[in-house]
């Protein structure tokens, strides 16, 4: 075993079993990566460089772009190549225990927008008590509002109703009705603000037309609960992949947990010795204490074992497969391994997102009895309003307020 500490350096060697253990390279991809480090730690002997300090992006770079020049071949290609074998280098050096630099570095987050929708962002933080995601949501929106007048040579003090319209009908060309109706939620807030802050001589917001959208128009999003035995059932748990999968859709179908909060689940949210599962709501920060059923501390436990990288440098749960191993990236990730097995499975539905085994295990709940107040509890759900989304049809409770049909 290596010592981090010591001056020796890193062994390929070392390396490469870090990436064997990890499941995620290919004997193919091991030997085009192995090419790759040797012609980086030569060129930085050449250069009398630290390597250490050049195993960054920029490093990588500037070490592809020559490598590039003296082999006569197209720069960025070689870059593409480079990075992929050289992050994948510097990740398993990490887990080593060798110290290196950050491989990007940390974003401005003063670059990230202008002034005032900074202003508004920490208005929503500190008066309106908005999570962190409704409010890039929502500064993404106005980002396009704020181009938007910017193209048509307009500056903020002095936007106009027929600017608002404008913008309206210009999304309406380029994005689903909910979505619109989502932008004019967010521009009507920016315009209370700035209204409520002076930049407004008038408030716009009452002005703001959003489109419709009328409360259970879209199709239902529960499927029936053999349907996604079925999709379970149709996950081939031999595979590594198909391992995590399957502990993935089984802590939503049985917990009704959504995307957002199965893909931030840690290590430490796990207590064995308690049998408890802890989750925390994305939107407004509770946590949540559910008890582990044996069927999910199994699959979880298999997981563990045989199929997370075991040298993964995240503590969060769900993992990547391939190098670098980050969490998964959001909810269409989610939709993309729920619609994989339900294809295998044979399972059709006229809605098949990431939120369907979540709307299920609500609907299954309140079938089995379950009072809705207690559904919404679980759920996370402040207002009764939220938990009627998902329970707009429970079939056999139904049947027992049905009325006789005369005869």
């Amino acid at each position: 075993m290596i010592d981090p500490r010591s001056d020796a350096p890193p062994r390929l060697m070392d390396v490469v079993r870090i990436w064997r253990e990890n499941h995620g390279l290919r004997p193919s991809s091991i030997i085009r990566y192995q090419h790759w480090v040797r012609r980086f730690r030569a060129y930085c002997r050449s250069q009398g460089l630290e390597e250490s300090a050049q195993l960054t992006l920029a490093g990588v770079r500037a070490f592809a772009i020559g490598y590039a020049q003296r082999r006569g071949i197209q720069g960025e290609l070689a870059f593409c190549k480079a990075r992929s074998a050289l992050r994948a280098w510097a990740l398993a050096l990490d887990a080593l225990g060798y110290a290196l630099p950050p491989w990007e570095p940390p974003p401005d987050s003063n670059d990230s927008s202008s002034p005032l929708l900074q202003a508004f962002a920490e208005h929503l933080a500190r008066h309106r008590g908005s999570p962190p995601a409704t409010r890039r949501n929502k500064i993404a929106h106005l980002t396009h509002f704020l181009v938007f007048l910017q193209a048509r040579g307009r500056h903020i003090e002095d936007v106009q109703l027929v600017d608002i319209d404008a913008f309206v009908v210009s999304c309406h060309t380029r994005y689903a009705r909910t979505t619109v109706a989502d932008m004019c939620s967010s521009l009507r807030s920016f315009l209370r603000f700035l209204h409520a802050s002076g930049r407004l001589a008038v408030d716009l917001a009452p002005s703001v037309m959003a489109p419709i959208v009328r409360r259970g128009e879209r199709p239902l999003r529960a499927l029936p609960w053999e349907a996604v035995r079925r999709i379970l059932r149709a996950v081939d748990r031999s595979s590594a992949g198909g391992q995590r999968d399957y502990a993935l859709l089984l802590l939503m179908s049985l917990y009704g947990l959504g995307a957002g909060e199965v893909i931030r689940l840690r290590l430490e949210d796990i207590d064995w010795h308690a049998a408890t599962l802890r989750v925390t709501r994305p939107k407004n920060g509770v946590v949540v204490e559910l008890p582990l059923l044996p069927a999910v501390a199994r699959a979880l436990v298999s997981y563990l074992r045989h199929a997370r990288p075991q040298h993964a440098a995240t503590r969060y749960l769900f993992l990547r497969r391939k190098v670098p191993h980050r969490r998964l990236g959001g909810a269409s990730a989610v939709r993309h391994i729920l619609l994989k097995h339900a294809r295998a499975a044979g399972v059709t539905a006229p809605y098949l997102g990431s939120h369907v085994l979540r709307h299920t295990h609500a609907c299954r709940q309140l079938e089995q009895g379950t009072p809705p107040k207690l559904i919404g509890d679980i759920l996370g759900h402040r207002r009764p309003e939220s938990t009627s989304a998902y329970l707009r049809i429970a079939t056999e409770r139904l049947r027992q307020v049905a009325l006789s049909v005369p005869s």
